[in-house]
């Protein structure tokens, strides 16, 4: 009797991932420290930190409330989520207010927000409710093209603004989701190594060639056949010669983030100014920082709205070499949890695990792009630091995903 009462009370014991929440709470704290400091001495941002707090305090008792959702919301949100979405990227094509060459703000009163923020939200969950399916297969080509063009209805959308940005975090979302379902890797090479080519090209041709060599011994080792190999790589090809027409297209504020990716000196007061700023801060924090409130490049405002996308340079700069390790620490530690929960329900419930690595795949590609730009190896695209980077929406949006995962961990079993 007191064995069974024992399995009874243990069952009804709420799940708790801890170690993932309190993962996300530093960075969140680390981003508060980090927009009070750059913002402390600023003429007109100085109630960022303000904001910033309100807006922490209201997402996690949306992560609270989420987390105590019934599992089945989920399933029932999909579908209004994702329509909604589309409406306000619609919406903000006529009504929307242009930050930094794009249109991808709607102001609502004294609120400000980006409807692309929510959009991932619509798309992950929809996604995963189609991709979750039994009866789903990616070998069909109907549920091929279905589950395509899910994603890619909001980032044509979002290319409209135009947000190129944006529009990559969500194409690195739909690709790891495909692949979790089980799309063949030569697929997923096949979409995207037209994109390394391209991007190789700017580099000239010794890198291109390189990476057409790169392609080619890839291609030999899927074994699909001499036509299909070549169809492959002639496209290729094609790609990288393609870059001239690519990058006539953008727009000049974008090209000019290019021209300074790989020339950050051919305009050092201009559009490579940032990026020269953000490395000279990282750079003189040393191993140890040079201390709370004491970062001369964050103090004397030498980075523009470095609370933003830059945030990073402000911990690198103050709290130096281990105060990054500590924050990139923290990152890695929600990357591993998230990988091990979708992988342990994957057979239990396909949904779940689909929308546990679709969060992944967002906050991944969103790291890896901001830290990437930070330091100088990519190029300065407007994508925020997730938890830590100044914005309402922005982490609204990334808390109330948590608390997804930590719902879906609470009913795992």
């Amino acid at each position: 009797m007191l064995g069974s009462q024992t399995r009874i009370s243990s069952s009804n014991e709420i799940k708790f991932d801890f170690v993932l929440f309190s993962a996300i709470s530093l960075l969140v704290i680390i981003g508060l420290t980090a927009i009070y400091s750059s913002t402390l001495n600023h003429p007109t941002a100085g109630g960022n930190f303000a904001k910033q707090l309100f807006w922490v305090v209201g997402s996690f008792i949306i992560f609270f409330i989420t987390f105590f959702l019934h599992s089945r919301t989920f399933h029932y949100l999909a579908i209004p989520a994702y329509l909604f979405s589309l409406v306000l990227l619609v919406a903000v094509m006529f009504m929307g207010k242009t930050v930094y060459g794009a249109k991808s703000w709607l102001d609502l009163g004294p609120v400000g927000f980006q409807p692309s923020e929510f959009a991932k939200i619509g798309t992950i969950l929809l996604l995963a409710s189609y991709l979750g399916r039994e009866k789903t297969n990616l070998d069909n080509l109907g549920d091929k093209l279905v589950a395509l063009a899910i994603g890619f209805v909001p980032v044509a959308l979002i290319l409209l603004e135009p947000d190129m940005g944006t529009s990559l975090v969500f194409l690195f979302i739909i690709t790891v989701m495909l692949y979790w379902k089980g799309l063949s890797l030569f697929l997923i090479f096949f979409f995207i190594s037209p994109l390394f080519s391209v991007l190789s090209f700017m580099f000239g041709y010794y890198v291109f060639g390189t990476v057409l060599i790169i392609i080619l011994l890839v291609l030999i080792s899927f074994k699909k056949g001499i036509l299909i190999s070549s169809f492959v790589f002639v496209m290729n090809v094609g790609a990288g010669f393609f870059f001239d027409f690519f990058y006539k297209a953008l727009k000049p504020h974008q090209q000019k983030r290019i021209d300074s990716f790989l020339d950050p000196y051919a305009d050092p007061l201009g559009a490579g100014y940032n990026a020269i700023q953000a490395k000279v801060a990282i750079g003189s924090g040393g191993f140890l920082g040079k201390g709370f409130l004491n970062g001369n490049q964050t103090q004397l405002q030498y980075i523009p709205e470095q609370w933003t996308d830059f945030i990073f340079c402000v911990i690198g700069e103050e709290f130096g070499f281990i105060g990054s390790v500590i924050t990139i620490s923290l990152f890695l530690i929600i990357f591993l949890r998230l990988l091990k929960l979708a992988s342990s329900i994957r057979e239990r419930n396909e949904f779940a695990s689909m929308i546990v690595v679709g969060i992944f795949a967002l906050l991944f590609v969103h790291f890896i792009i901001n830290i990437g730009m930070t330091v100088g190896i990519m190029p300065v695209i407007g994508v925020p630091l997730p938890f830590v980077s100044y914005g309402g929406s922005s982490l609204l949006v990334n808390v109330f995903l948590m608390g997804i995962v930590v719902n879906i961990y609470r009913n795992k079993k």
